[in-house]
């Protein structure tokens, strides 16, 4: 079974932890699907793994942003109609599971770590994560079930959290990509068809970046199925000033 990996962890930890995977199953397939969610940002995380979760088969998808990490907070395992996930119980996977139709789930003992033969306050990832993604890939749920104790709750949030009246709306720029695109959450429905102006700039609403001419501005409905904030062959990012996600901006509905 797959196991994908989405993480805050940037370089060296991501490896660490399939090396981890691999030992305990060598077998399994292991797809990155970024570590370089912004770090601590759950937010971003979790529509990140909203929207990309749905374009593989039923796998494994470990999702490990995690800012109180050896805290009070769970290490957990949803199991779902189609899918199962991994991850601390900050909110994380809810949208994803949530989506999918939760069945089941379980709070991981971190006696798992025996398993990797140390138990780290910091990475978790490592010595948690890691071999239970293992074990549910190699479908050995005889031994993984030692370590998980069944709950009914998780924690949940929203990822689709906007506020909409006839002029304005405000919504999150959840994520900044590499081309400098602001990626909100105000979801293709609910988007004005005219556009919108923020920071005294106008944003029409287009289809295509090629609809406006080079360096100006526009808004369109990108991969995510959701607003974006763009220039074409340029960045709105630099153009705005805002260099990452998770920060809240109200949008002027364009008359």
């Amino acid at each position: 079974m797959i196991v994908t990996l989405l993480t805050d962890f940037g370089d060296f930890y991501p490896g660490v932890m399939k090396g981890v995977i691999l030992r305990i199953n060598p077998e399994a397939r292991i797809v990155d699907i970024t570590h370089s969610i912004e770090p601590h940002n759950i937010l971003q995380g979790a529509f990140l793994l909203y929207h990309s979760y749905r374009y593989f088969p039923s796998s494994v998808h470990v999702a490990v942003v995690d800012p109180t990490v050896g805290g009070k907070r769970d290490a957990i395992v949803v199991f779902t109609e189609s899918s199962i996930f991994v991850a601390p119980d900050n909110g994380i996977c809810f949208p994803s599971a949530r989506e999918c139709g939760i069945k089941k789930i379980f709070k991981i003992k971190e006696a798992i770590s025996e398993l990797v033969g140390e138990l780290s306050s910091t990475f978790h990832g490592r010595d948690v994560f890691a071999p239970t993604a293992a074990l549910l890939a190699a479908e050995k749920m005889d031994l993984l079930s030692e370590y998980l104790v069944e709950t009914t709750k998780m924690k949940e949030i929203e990822i689709f959290d906007c506020k909409i009246d006839r002029e304005t709306v405000r919504c999150k720029v959840v994520y900044v990509d590499r081309f400098g695109n602001l990626v909100t959450n105000l979801k293709r429905e609910y988007v004005d068809a005219k556009g919108y102006s923020f920071a005294g700039i106008k944003f029409p609403l287009k289809r295509t970046y090629s609809d406006v001419s080079e360096g100006d501005p526009l808004s369109l409905i990108g991969s995510f199925n959701t607003l974006e904030l763009s220039v074409r062959n340029g960045s709105a990012a630099e153009m705005l000033g805002i260099k990452k996600g998770g920060i809240e901006i109200e949008l002027e509905v364009i008359k």
